[in-house]
């Protein structure tokens, strides 16, 4: 699963996340994607399981490519542990984001395929997308 190799801290802050995606917010490698429309933090097992969902789907045909890494810590506390006594230990990577940012990218696929496999992996991820397509895309 995708995780970072290292880390500068252990555990990080939850912070906010508001606003539009400011950066990865259009295609930049292949001709459709699929496109946040909410805030989430995903899971590095959400990210692995729409991946696997695509290219199960396109039979490894074509390219795809993952647009977001699982780079921030979440801490969790065991279950039944009472209030206070520092931050829990690091459970696992999140990769937070804003509306607006690419998720996916598939390329050297018909249009039909590339949608399904897409939709396919949308279905993995807990908020809402949109499939885009290059603008400058024809068949």
């Amino acid at each position: 699963m995708l995780q970072p190799k290292r880390t500068r801290y252990r555990r990080s802050q939850k912070g906010r996340m508001k606003g539009n995606a400011q950066r990865g917010h259009q295609l930049a490698f292949g001709s459709f994607g699929i496109k946040a429309l909410e805030c989430a933090w995903i899971e590095q097992r959400q990210i692995e399981a729409a991946r696997v969902a695509v290219t199960r789907h396109m039979q490894r045909q074509g390219q795809i490519w993952i647009r977001i890494f699982p780079d921030k810590p979440i801490t969790k506390k065991p279950a039944e542990v009472r209030m206070g006594k520092g931050k829990g230990s690091p459970e696992g990577f999140v990769a937070p984001v804003t509306p607006g940012r690419i998720l996916f990218e598939a390329e050297g696929v018909p249009y039909a395929l590339a949608k399904e496999a897409l939709r396919l992996a949308a279905q993995k991820l807990p908020i809402a997308t949109k499939f885009v397509v290059r603008r400058d895309y024809s068949e």
